[in-house]
């Protein structure tokens, strides 16, 4: 019996010590991501990558995302790509956002019949953009200021986005 009231006692005492949250933090969790499809003549590309942000006020959001892409052309190469990234935004008024981006994807080539040799490496990219936004849809276009153009997945420093968070 003593046993009994002392376990009784002890739950009372811990479970009056639990608060509830005074700020719901996932409420300023926002979710996005991009899915891309693109095909030819012999070629495919597929692109999976979601994404999540926190909007710590009107103004300023960070968050993190991750990226998956496999491509395939025929009778010449496939590669896979998989990585993370980083992402800062800010809006100075409710239409301009300006953000900034680190990515560091995991590329893997191989290919077919072809002076090409086979590599693995990992490429850094630190994106500055700038888009409009209205609601949750910015539209834009970022740079990549690490850009080196035998080793990035882009094919130029400058790309437009899309970019939607809910």
């Amino acid at each position: 019996m003593i046993l009994t009231l002392f376990f009784l006692g002890f739950a009372t005492c811990s479970y009056s010590q639990i608060e509830e949250p005074t700020d719901d933090f996932w409420k300023h969790v926002r979710f996005g991501g991009g899915l891309g499809l693109s095909f030819g003549d012999g070629f495919f590309s597929g692109t999976v990558a979601p994404s999540a942000i926190y909007q710590f006020n009107s103004r300023f959001a960070a968050g993190v995302g991750l990226n998956f892409t496999y491509n395939k052309q025929d009778d010449f190469f496939r590669s896979t790509i998989f990585g993370g990234s980083t992402i800062g935004l800010f809006n100075p008024i409710p239409e301009l956002q300006l953000s900034s981006e680190f990515e560091m994807l995991n590329v893997n080539r191989k290919f077919e019949n072809s002076t090409f040799e086979n590599d693995t490496y990992w490429y850094p990219a630190l994106f500055m953009g700038l888009g409009y936004r209205t609601n949750n849809i910015t539209v834009g276009i970022r740079y990549d200021l690490l850009y080196d153009r035998d080793k990035s997945i882009y094919a130029d420093p400058w790309a437009p986005f899309f970019r939607v968070f809910f």
